[in-house]
Formats: structure tokens, sequence, C-alpha cells
């Protein structure tokens, strides 16, 4: 009986170790503002923020997320 035990947990363990290594997780960034977002400098900002993340070889979407909040004042 322990033995059985025994190999299914390995079992169990090399299945979910392969799961896992299969789903490759993208990297959430989260963006915080003070401001609101229909603010005058927003879109800059986040056109430059953007641009520094693409120069280090990020894409939102494709292999980044971006979560976005606005404290509104």
């Amino acid at each position: 009986m322990r033995r059985r035990e025994l190999v299914l947990l390995l079992g169990g363990a090399m299945m979910t170790a392969r799961t896992l290594r299969a789903q490759q997780l993208m990297p959430v960034i989260g963006y915080l503002s003070a401001g609101w977002p229909e603010s005058d400098n927003i879109p800059a900002r986040l056109t430059a923020f953007r641009r520094g993340l693409s120069e280090m070889s990020y894409v939102e979407g494709q292999n980044v997320a971006i979560e976005y909040r606005w404290a509104e004042g």
C-alpha cells in the first residue's frame, strides 16, 4: 500500500511540474497615478511609459500586462 501511495504522489508531482512549466505566466506591472485618467498630461506620460518598456523589449499584451489605477486626487 505504501508503494502505491508513493507512486501516485510522484506521478502527481511530475504532472504538476509539467503543467506549471507549460504555463508561462505574464508579468504584471501596476501603474498608479495620483491624478484622473482624463487629465491633460496622462496620455503623454503613458506614451513615455510604454516607450520605455518597449526599449526593454516589453510590449503590453504580448509579454507584459499593465494594470492601471487612478487615485483621482
